[in-house]
């Protein structure tokens, strides 16, 4: 299962408009990070049904795992559910496990609106809600959380614990250095170069100003530790043949030649 993109979809008018602010992309990087584990794509939805659906036939076509948080409700503006539905072709159905959860905390107040939180796309396992019982639903790597982090980050761990307890990986690793003076097309033939001899690491480049206004760049690799530190010091030679000051990137990781 290592194999698998691991995308997050974040769905809701309200972070659109900035009437709120998301603050699931930042926990699922974190507990991702945990595992070794990262995010290959993430993406901000509005609670439109159509386009959620086109989005979702293209993730569920594309077999990833995908972490998807919002608009599981029962009001007119959640489309989530149904949106699922319509992306795998199937209909809504009352779940009975999600039924016997919402009976159980609910009683006779499920009926007659509430019950309607407990239709997911045929073909779908429930997610237990530890909150308040009324579950959230997976299918095909798919997992479809609340809105509401309280709920949703729980939920989150539970997915993992149960459905993932094997997807773990090694981390990448990270070597930086910081140049001075320098800008980034003076560099660009000793990055294409470093990318040419390690193709299996990933180089990055983000220039900025210093204080003083000093032109600097954050020039550096990432990706399996045992090249890296090959890699990076066939940046620092590069540099240094250019005649320019650098120093060490010391928040990029440790061991740096």
């Amino acid at each position: 299962m290592q194999h698998l993109r691991i995308g997050a979809l974040i769905i809701g008018d309200e972070i659109l408009s900035g009437k709120r602010q998301d603050r699931h992309f930042a926990h699922v990087v974190e507990v991702l990070a945990r595992r070794g584990l990262k995010l290959a794509w993430a993406r901000y939805e509005g609670d439109d049904r159509a386009r959620l659906a086109a989005v979702l036939r293209e993730t569920f076509a594309a077999g990833d795992l995908v972490f998807s948080c919002g608009g599981v409700g029962a009001t007119p503006d959640d489309h989530t559910r149904q949106a699922a539905a319509l992306a795998l072709g199937v209909p809504l159905l009352r779940h009975p496990e999600a039924v016997a959860e919402l009976e159980a905390q609910f009683g006779r107040d499920a009926y007659p609106n509430r019950i309607r939180m407990t239709e997911f796309p045929e073909g779908s396992a429930i997610i237990p809600n530890p909150v308040n019982r009324v579950a959230s639903f997976s299918i095909r790597h798919h997992h479809f959380f609340p809105g509401f982090p309280q709920m949703a980050w729980p939920m989150l761990d539970w997915v993992l614990a149960t459905r993932y307890p094997d997807l773990v990986a090694t981390p990448d690793g990270e070597r930086a250095i910081v140049v001075y003076g320098a800008g980034e097309s003076q560099l660009l033939p000793l990055m294409e170069d470093n990318v040419r001899r390690y193709p299996q690491l990933r180089l990055f480049s983000l220039p900025s100003l210093a204080p003083n206004g000093e032109r600097r760049i954050e020039l550096g690799v990432k990706g399996d530790p045992q090249t890296l530190d090959a890699a990076i010091a066939h940046l620092i030679a590069g540099v240094e043949a250019g005649g320019f000051r650098w120093e060490h990137d010391r928040g990029a990781g440790a061991g740096a030649p």
